[in-house]
């Protein structure tokens, strides 16, 4: 099948997608604006790339004569677009099509709320969409509240796990640390701020419980980079975490496994409902790993409260500290979830079935449309493999 994605060839999900699809045989374009360019070998060899002139937000819109150009020039069988607002709106402006737009996450649950255009725009991008995709049912549940259409058909394609690169059984146990991690982003998006306040006063907890020797033993390791990482640096100061929080910075997706295989826990305090799947999570529950998270939508649909980790109120630390308390002096029970949680991976975010999934989506389109080759005018039948 010769597919043709238009997405950002800078996000880890546009890269895992496009080479899997290509390692399948598929011929795979991967069209971006200038500014998203992909990182040095990420994409596989075998994905063409096509990098459009103009970058910025203008872009969307000034790039829509040559993605035209060379969408006539490819000739795709399907169109699959990711990120409703900014790459819909291209990809609309564009006129090519059929197109299957996957929504990502904030394009549905902060852009139709920043403004009245933005939300026009949103609506207008999904309707002239052909196909809707999403990697959760809570993140299609927004899509249809946003278009106010309860009716709305959302094919859920989760983002899943590679269970042979993230397998807990290719490396060491951590022995003399307790581990506390997590692989985020430092955005206020996350919340690192509050999983450190929950750090102190975990230690605090264990001190007052006697537990001094344990506490001792709690180390946490924050991966990743961003904006808020100066505020992040400060607060390890100002609790005197110096020698407990380090903060490791960003690594590929395949040095991942190897982090988390440090951890004991995995902790993800993220704060705005806009964190509508949680990867990062179903990366550390495939690990093996308990999981303590806070209640935003996309946790609460793949952690199994009490049988693969513990969801808490994002709104209260002490509550973020008393989960991690209690699987910090149970080991027992962080072997439990753990299994359970490897065990829900394997079921319903395996990455080979998740491809498998869109797979079948884009053939239920490729025969139910022709292809859109120049416009809405410009049609041509598109021969069956």
């Amino acid at each position: 099948m010769r597919i043709l994605f238009l997405s950002a060839a800078s996000s880890v999900h546009t890269v895992k997608w496009v080479n899997a699809l290509a390692m399948r045989g598929h011929e795979v374009h991967l069209i971006f604006n200038k500014g998203h360019e992909p990182k040095n070998g990420e994409i596989d060899r075998q994905v063409t790339l096509h990098q459009l002139k103009f970058q910025g937000i203008v872009a969307y819109y000034l790039n829509a004569k040559e993605l035209k150009k060379i969408t006539q020039r490819i000739k795709p069988e399907i169109i699959n677009v990711h990120y409703a607002s900014g790459y819909g709106t291209l990809a609309r402006i564009a006129g090519i099509g059929p197109v299957l737009l996957s929504v990502w996450g904030s394009d549905v649950y902060d852009f139709p709320y920043e403004s009245k255009l933005k939300n026009q725009i949103l609506k207008k991008n999904v309707r002239y969409a052909k196909r809707l995709a999403s990697t959760s049912n809570c993140m299609a549940d927004k899509l249809r509240e946003v278009m106010d259409d309860s009716s709305l058909e959302v094919t859920i394609t989760p983002f899943g796990i590679d269970l042979e690169l993230f397998n807990p059984e290719r490396f060491e146990k951590q022995k003399d640390k307790i581990v506390i991690g997590n692989v985020k982003a430092l955005k206020a998006k996350y919340g690192i701020l509050e999983f450190i306040d929950a750090v102190a006063m975990l230690l605090d907890m264990l001190k007052e419980a006697g537990e001094k020797d344990i506490a001792e033993k709690i180390q946490v390791e924050i991966y990743g980079d961003g904006e808020q990482k100066k505020l992040i640096l400060q607060k390890i100061m100002l609790n005197g975490l110096e020698d407990v929080v380090l903060i490791k910075g960003k690594i590929p997706n395949n040095e991942v496994p190897n982090a988390l295989s440090h951890f004991a826990i995995f902790c993800a305090t993220s704060m705005y409902e806009s964190e509508s799947f949680g990867v990062a999570v179903v990366e550390a529950m495939a690990m093996k790993l308990p999981v303590v998270v806070t209640d935003v939508a996309g946790f609460k649909e793949v952690v199994v409260d009490g049988e693969t980790g513990v969801i808490v109120n994002r709104q209260k630390i002490s509550e973020i500290a008393g989960a991690l308390k209690h699987l910090v002096l149970d080991e027992k029970e962080r072997e439990r979830l753990g299994e359970n949680g490897r065990k829900r991976v394997e079921k319903l975010y395996n990455w080979k079935k998740n491809v498998d999934v869109m797979e079948l989506l884009y053939n239920k389109l490729k025969q139910e449309s022709k292809a859109v080759i120049g416009g809405k005018n410009e049609r041509t039948i598109i021969e069956k493999d």
